[in-house]
């Protein structure tokens, strides 16, 4: 009896500690921030001031993309990507000339205006992307919320976590698998790119040097290159920037031109024309090329997803008052 007893005893611990544990994955909810902002919905006020910032700057849409990723990837989404200081992730190499920061403080500094020390600056960068994207024919999406703020930032993680665009497909995918991303997710989520500009120092080795050949990187359409090189000319310093997506008329909108344009040789950077060549991606990218309402319908979701990744939640972190430094 006391052998049955303990057995018991275990099975309902086990059952307990899975329902805590699910509890706590899913703290996140669609409309966290309902009442809490007195007769004010957040999510719209956020809303309006993207839609303004768009008029004025359309390649906000793909900096508040790149920010989601370049957040998420690094600590988890908690807007260390935000902090300032010497040795912050803004620092990091592979965050040179990352748009979209400023704005989000500027959001957040309306958002504590209508709704003080409540909402979170990931959650206002994950709404305001929702809203980017919408706001540039994307589909709309749900966004989860309740997410916290982060007290750390480190250069040295942002070097040793985010991918170069030079990194190689299984590669990528291997990253992604680790912060619970699948092979899909990493291909629709490199859909953003069919949005916004790339600076040259991106991929300019691409178009001199490739992989120290002395030579251009063959996979680029002749077209293409002429136009990049053009652009970016060998000795200039300047670090101009060219689109990602190379459809006319199509350079800011969420659409599945991208995966068309690398299909034909136009990817502006390295990983997004391995991903239309390599044989672990290059049927998924077939998909979303010639199913555009697939594509529309899987961006959102998979942003979705990301926004799940070591998400601070209860006391685990804080809600900044400013997005640059803590409480």
């Amino acid at each position: 009896m006391r052998l049955a007893s303990l057995s018991s005893m275990l099975s309902l611990g086990l059952i307990l500690m899975t329902l805590v544990s699910h509890c706590y994955g899913h703290a996140l909810r669609v409309g966290f921030y309902n009442g809490k902002c007195g007769g004010r919905n957040i999510e719209k006020v956020i809303y309006g001031i993207v839609k303004q910032k768009i008029v004025e700057d359309a390649d906000i849409v793909s900096d508040l993309i790149r920010l989601s990723f370049h957040d998420c990837f690094v600590r988890g989404c908690d807007a260390s990507i935000f902090l300032e200081g010497k040795h912050t992730e803004q620092k990091a190499r592979v965050n040179r000339r990352l748009g979209g920061i400023g704005d989000v403080g500027e959001i957040k500094e309306v958002v504590e205006k209508v709704c003080p020390g409540v909402v979170s600056c990931t959650d206002v960068l994950v709404i305001a992307a929702r809203a980017s994207v919408h706001l540039a024919r994307g589909k709309w999406y749900d966004v989860e919320t309740g997410r916290r703020d982060g007290f750390v930032s480190r250069d040295i993680e942002a070097e040793a976590t985010l991918p170069p665009a030079t990194i190689p497909v299984d590669k990528a995918i291997q990253l992604f698998a680790q912060k619970g991303l699948d092979k899909h997710d990493f291909v629709v989520l490199l859909g953003g790119h069919t949005a916004g500009t790339a600076h040259c120092h991106s991929f300019k080795e691409r178009l001199y040097n490739f992989h120290n050949t002395h030579r251009p990187d063959t996979t680029i359409s002749p077209s293409l290159l002429g136009l990049l090189q053009k652009t970016c000319p060998l000795n200039d310093i300047k670090d101009e920037e060219t689109f990602l997506d190379q459809t006319p008329k199509s350079h800011f909108k969420i659409d599945n031109a991208y995966y068309k344009q690398i299909l034909a040789h136009n990817g502006t950077l390295e990983i997004d024309q391995n991903m239309a060549l390599s044989p672990l991606t290059r049927g998924h990218v077939k998909r979303l090329a010639n199913h555009p309402y697939h594509f529309l319908n899987q961006f959102g979701p998979a942003m979705v997803k990301m926004a799940r990744i070591g998400v601070l939640t209860g006391h685990q972190g804080e809600i900044r008052r400013t997005c640059g430094s803590v409480n």
